[in-house]
């Protein structure tokens, strides 16, 4: 296709999947703040039903992400190892993150020492799998 190689195709599909799959998972994670701050009846709601809405989420989360790693493993056709798809979701959940606090949560302050720490996350990934 317009001379793309199949394997880059495979790894920028996995990228964008990856990056997709991010947002529902933050929004998983962290979306009922969001919600309570929203809706003041969310408050009430009790932890299960917050817990079940957030699997819901995951779900879709779930059906994006598992593609997403085999089509980008290089045993099914794809450029990466196991080590560099998880290193890329990583930075990838790092920067998702991120996006959407400022975003979404703007009363969250992000300072220099907040980035500081997601460079350090990144590092220790890398450096763990060091040899």
């Amino acid at each position: 296709m317009f001379g793309i190689s199949p394997m880059l195709l495979r790894g920028i599909g996995t990228i964008l999947m990856l990056i997709i799959s991010n947002v529902f998972m933050t929004f998983a994670w962290y979306g009922s703040f969001k919600l309570r701050e929203l809706y003041p009846s969310f408050r009430d709601w009790p932890l299960i039903a917050v817990i079940l809405m957030s699997w819901g989420i995951a779900f879709f989360e779930y059906i994006i992400i598992v593609p997403a790693n085999r089509i980008g493993f290089h045993e099914t056709g794809g450029p990466y190892n196991l080590i560099q798809l998880k290193v890329i979701q990583e930075a990838l959940s790092l920067i998702v993150f991120t996006l959407i606090v400022r975003l979404v949560f703007n009363n969250e302050p992000l300072h220099w020492n907040h980035f500081a720490a997601f460079v350090c996350i990144i590092l220790s990934v890398f450096f763990a799998f060091l040899k």
